[in-house]
């Protein structure tokens, strides 16, 4: 019986993967399954792949044909995953020995729907833990109430997929799945469904999983237009959170988030291609157009000064234009949610 389903997909990261494959031997058990899912890489990374599954126990090699993306290649893992429980593991990251025993352990003792742990940011030859933004552990917890205050850091803003485990009644009612194509912050959309759908959650404190940041490979790292998938990303947070129950409370947290993360593209818009940055600041623009006003207006006076003005300057830009689309009132997203 498979107990744990732990998908990690792969593109195109042949220098980081034997990392990877290694601590999933370490992390080998009869009842731990290895999806490892290959998304078209081109430079070798497949070999390795097929190797692992000769030398790694329990790992199972999923192909694609063509590339997807990170949240096409999770689903293709949770279409396969046969364990009662879920994780996921990035290809260029690792696990310490044994934490997948560990993580097992927590969610048994916990009995909820999921739980988040802490990890390790692994920065050159650097490592520093980063810590869940919780602060009641070990406890069942209920995470809509996890979601707020919208000024604070909450467990929402930390969106890793890897830094948790989840009950297969999740997967099973469709809270698991990502958006097929998202190409960057697919965690997003991801945290916010699980936080409103779920009915349970707990927090504990396991340092086992490494995070490798600075990899001129990820997408964070890259400037071109698959980075501008974030704005897909936070327009379904705030569609879908308009539609809840408790909308009138969530969306100035949503929308705060999809601001902040916004003014921090445009700030560092140098690093982009100059075709990508013209369409940055555009649909930015319309994107600050979309969002209920008046919610948007306390958000900025909120924001802090630096980040307020660069938002303000690229609304100011959006007006300008002819035939630009009017702003959305907030009383037409809380009716539309009502219905």
């Amino acid at each position: 019986m498979v107990k744990l389903s732990v998908i990690v997909p792969f593109y195109n990261v042949r220098q980081f993967a034997p990392d990877t494959l290694r601590s999933l031997k370490a992390n080998a058990r009869d009842d731990v399954e290895f999806l490892l899912v290959d998304d078209c890489s081109s430079d070798g990374t497949r070999d390795l792949l097929e190797r692992a599954v000769e030398e790694v126990p329990g790992a199972v090699l999923l192909p694609h044909e063509a590339n997807g993306g990170l949240a096409t290649a999770r689903n293709t893992g949770l279409d396969a995953a046969r364990g009662t429980y879920l994780t996921f593991l990035d290809g260029d990251d690792w696990y310490a020995p044994g934490y997948c025993g560990q993580l097992l352990d927590a969610a048994e003792r916990l009995g909820t729907d999921f739980v988040r742990v802490d990890h390790v940011q692994v920065t050159g030859r650097a490592r520093q833990i980063h810590r869940m933004p919780h602060g009641r552990r070990e406890v069942p917890l209920r995470p809509l109430d996890a979601i707020l205050p919208a000024d604070r850091s909450t467990s929402v803003d930390y969106p890793y997929a890897w830094a948790g485990i989840y009950h297969r009644r999740l997967l099973d009612s469709g809270v698991l799945r990502f958006r097929d194509g998202l190409r960057t912050a697919e965690d997003r959309p991801w945290i916010w469904r699980l936080h409103r759908e779920a009915e349970s959650f707990a927090v504990t404190s396991l340092y086992g999983v490494f995070y490798r940041r600075g990899v001129s490979s990820s997408l964070t790292q890259i400037g071109d237009v698959r980075q501008l998938d974030f704005l897909r990303a936070f327009d379904q947070v705030v569609e879908e959170t308009a539609a809840h129950a408790q909308a009138a409370e969530l969306l100035p947290k949503a929308i705060r988030t999809y601001c902040a993360v916004m003014a921090h593209h445009l700030e560092s818009i140098e690093r982009f291609e100059p075709a990508v940055a013209r369409t940055l600041r555009t649909e930015s623009a319309a994107a600050l157009g979309r969002l209920p006003q008046d919610i948007l207006r306390s958000t900025l006076s909120a924001l802090g000064p630096d980040r307020a003005a660069r938002l303000r300057r690229v609304r100011r830009h959006q007006a300008l234009r002819p035939g630009a689309p009017a702003a959305v009132p907030a009383t037409r997203v809380h009716e539309e949610a009502a219905r």
